[in-house]
């Protein structure tokens, strides 16, 4: 089993100049109850399925499982997601000591959101935060992404 340790961000400024690479991504899920999401993703030319468990209490922590499928898998499985796509662009943004921001800019329903995610090996992981980074989400279930598709960012 797999422990996903990472800790989320509001983005507050500019940060674009600091990307190395970017990649559209779409997903789905099949299901979104917090003990347990199920999702389908389209990541570039690459199909996946994934789930996680819930986080533990200050929510940088879950277990997490992924393996990839083909595109038309996951496809197949986007087109028996329950209703609210996702849709954003993910931005790789190198931080100082060799670790890497996870900036995602979303579309449709939750335009206008953008966060930063930071994958750590420990959850009391020193790293630098850029200026462009704003408040710490970390634990707050209403900016993950299996609620952006049932509440998005645009009715709140």
């Amino acid at each position: 089993m797999a422990q996903e340790i990472e800790r989320k961000f509001l983005v507050k400024g500019d940060f674009k100049s600091s990307v190395i690479k970017e990649t559209r991504i779409t997903q789905g899920y099949l299901s979104s109850v917090p003990e347990r999401t199920v999702r389908a993703r389209i990541k570039g030319d690459k199909g996946f399925l994934t789930i996680k468990g819930i986080g533990n209490e200050s929510g940088a922590s879950r277990f997490e499982w992924e393996t990839e499928l083909s595109i038309d898998d996951a496809k197949n499985l986007l087109a028996i997601c329950e209703p609210g796509i996702i849709d954003k662009t993910r931005f790789i943004v190198p931080e100082e000591s060799g670790l890497k921001f996870e900036v995602d800019e979303f579309y449709g329903d939750n335009e206008g959101l953008i966060v930063a995610e930071i994958e750590l090996p420990t959850e009391d992981t020193h790293f630098t935060k850029p200026e462009w980074l704003g408040e710490e989400v970390t634990g707050d279930v209403k900016y993950f992404n299996s609620m952006l598709m049932k509440k998005p960012y645009k009715e709140w």
